[in-house]
């Protein structure tokens, strides 16, 4: 009997220990966090921490967001990633002074529940063209109409003042603080900090693909989920800074490559960067003009150095590299986020043609050069005389040996020079040297 209550009380303790493992694991909220344009790695980055919480079982996925938007495309692509997700995704603007603009509005509104840190901004989505310029009438009513479609099906469960928002948000480029946006019901609370959020949304019912979960986060471990390596590289390529620098590097490589051929690593640099740099162009409202006006920069930098007069193209391509980094990322309507400053691109252009300058410097440095091989290396080097240069029988001119660049020649003087004193060399006549005393 003894041995049978104390199975039952083992037993217990198992499943007890079971159960509030299980528990723990169902409290666990992942917890991501990003900065910067919507990217594709940003869309990866989502869809992998979503993956992983489904793989675990986590109650939420919690995505810290502060965006200046970005590409429509991409911004669709998470927007289905959510809506498919079978977990419930939390998009919480932080910290105070963050944004969720363009495309990170509608990325909040996708969310199953949305929240905002005090001091923080939603809105303004209005569509802008690839290159930044604004959308002809026609494509921006499209374009327009689509994503005001869009928003009104994501903010509906949220209310008739919600969804006005949200369309006043995409037509008009509206943006509200996050006092208005909860006014509004377009998102669910204002926390402080991610405990705060936790806390505020514990017991609140969601819809996860049209099924009915109540949130279970007030007690539920953070696990932080953060972006690998590749994704922190090819999210960071939607800076307009790195993009120049590493289109401005991959370009010189390349013509170093071309100029002195045999080796691999200016080559392979070249390669690697400009691959980097077109990618990040890629993600940018960059326009295409501004690449070609680059490109004509370094083409003029490399007529340079073989120019017979110097100076004029250098000027020229230095004038035409900066404006080509103007025009690729500032054109009419580029957000803010996707500009060049004028002292960024004077920064990246000003170094670039320093080393064009200093690589025509050492060609011209080399045409000057005295050559230092064969013959005419010979003429002006100094040397000792090994063997007095005097008149030699049956000759009519003082000869004798000296020590020219560690080798003995003949060597032949117009007057005698003795053992041991300097002489340079003047000519050379086959394998005798004509030297004079020093």
């Amino acid at each position: 009997m003894r041995k049978r209550a104390l199975f039952v009380l083992l037993a217990v303790f198992i499943l007890v220990g079971i159960g509030q493992a299980i528990a723990q694991n169902g409290r666990a909220v992942l917890q991501l966090q990003v900065e910067g344009p919507v990217t594709p790695a940003m869309a990866e980055y989502f869809a992998r921490g979503i993956r992983a919480a489904e793989a675990d079982g986590a109650t939420a996925v919690v995505i810290e967001l502060d965006t200046p938007g970005g590409a429509i495309d991409t911004t669709q692509e998470i927007v289905q990633t959510f809506r498919a997700a079978t977990v419930p995704v939390i998009v919480y603007v932080a910290p105070r002074g963050a944004q969720a603009a363009s495309a990170g509005s509608i990325i909040t509104m996708a969310a199953h529940a949305a929240a905002m840190a005090p001091e923080t901004v939603i809105g303004a989505a209005s569509p802008v063209g690839q290159d930044g310029a604004e959308l002809d009438t026609t494509l921006f009513r499209k374009v327009t109409e689509d994503l005001k479609a869009q928003v009104r099906s994501l903010a509906a469960r949220r209310g008739p003042e919600a969804v006005a928002l949200a369309e006043a948000m995409i037509s008009d480029a509206r943006a509200v603080h996050a006092e208005e946006a909860l006014d509004a019901g377009l998102i669910d609370v204002i926390a402080s900090d991610v405990p705060d959020l936790l806390r505020q949304l514990d017991g609140r019912t969601v819809i996860v693909n049209d099924q009915p979960v109540i949130l279970h986060t007030a007690a539920a471990e953070t696990r932080p989920f953060l972006m690998n390596v590749v994704e922190v590289i090819l999210h960071a390529l939607s800076n307009p800074v790195l993009v120049s620098i590493l289109l401005a590097i991959g370009v010189q490589a390349i013509l170093i490559e071309i100029s002195h051929p045999g080796g691999w690593v200016a080559g392979f640099v070249g390669v690697v960067f400009l691959a980097l740099a077109l990618y990040g162009l890629g993600q940018l409202p960059a326009n295409w003009f501004g690449l070609g006006l680059i490109l004509v920069a370094f083409v003029l930098f490399l007529l340079e150095v073989k120019a017979p007069v110097h100076g004029a193209l250098a000027v020229t391509g230095v004038v035409t590299m900066f404006a080509g980094f103007m025009v690729l990322f500032n054109s009419p309507g580029t957000p803010a986020f996707a500009r060049l400053s004028m002292i960024s691109a004077v920064l990246i252009t000003l170094p670039t043609a320093a080393f064009f300058i200093f690589l025509v410097f050492m060609v011209l440095r080399a045409q000057r050069r005295k050559p230092i091989t064969g013959e005419q290396g010979l003429i002006g080097q100094k040397g000792t005389v090994r063997q007095a240069i005097a008149t030699q029988p049956g000759v009519d001119y003082y000869a004798g040996m000296v020590q020219v660049q560690g080798e003995l020649w003949r060597a032949a003087a117009h007057d005698r020079i003795d053992e041991g004193e300097e002489v340079e060399v003047t000519a050379v006549q086959g394998f005798t040297l004509q030297v004079k005393r020093v």
